[in-house]
């Protein structure tokens, strides 16, 4: 049986304050498109070789009917531009398809509240970049929603819905 060890709590802790000294959260603020940019339109054809052809064209009509529409479909551009970018140093599972609507909230056995996602398709293993692949989608989302910009809270939780560190 293989037995995985995990960093403690306080040991995770003081990774993410040496990581943070490393990468400050505005570290790509400056970003900007390298001179040698690839075009996206060969990147999204080079990835249709290992796609279902006959499903192809559906993706595609998906992706044209709006900003918000494109980003879920184009997880291969923003890898190529943030390839360069500055990362934390840490190795983590990456969402391709990292948009608000595969965000969500779970009961844990310990009735827990737990946000996180509910989609691994196209999730392979890479470089932290703190945020930036999860933003940038996440503004078109908001313009095609009824969401305010302003978060606005009708009642107040319900003291179930926070951790207390009792199982």
């Amino acid at each position: 049986m293989t037995v995985i060890l995990h960093a403690s709590i306080d040991e995770r802790r003081a990774t993410g304050r040496t990581v943070r000294e490393k990468l400050a959260p505005s570290g790509h603020s400056g970003w900007e498109p390298a001179a040698d940019r690839p075009d996206p339109v060969p990147l999204l054809e080079e990835q249709n070789t290992t796609r279902e052809a006959n499903l192809v064209p559906a993706r595609h009509g998906r992706m044209l009917v709006s900003p918000f529409t494109f980003y879920r479909g184009a997880a291969k551009i923003m890898a190529a531009d943030l390839k360069d970018t500055p990362t934390a140093g840490l190795n983590v599972q990456l969402c391709g398809d990292a948009h608000l609507s595969n965000f969500e909230a779970f009961a844990s056995p310990e009735r827990w509240l737990l946000f996180g996602l509910n989609d691994f398709d196209e999730t392979p293993p890479g470089p932290s970049n703190t945020t930036s692949s999860v933003w940038p989608p996440a503004s078109p989302s908001r313009r095609e929603t009824t969401v305010s910009a302003k978060p606005t809270c009708t009642r107040r939780p319900s003291p179930r819905s926070r951790p207390t560190g009792n199982a």
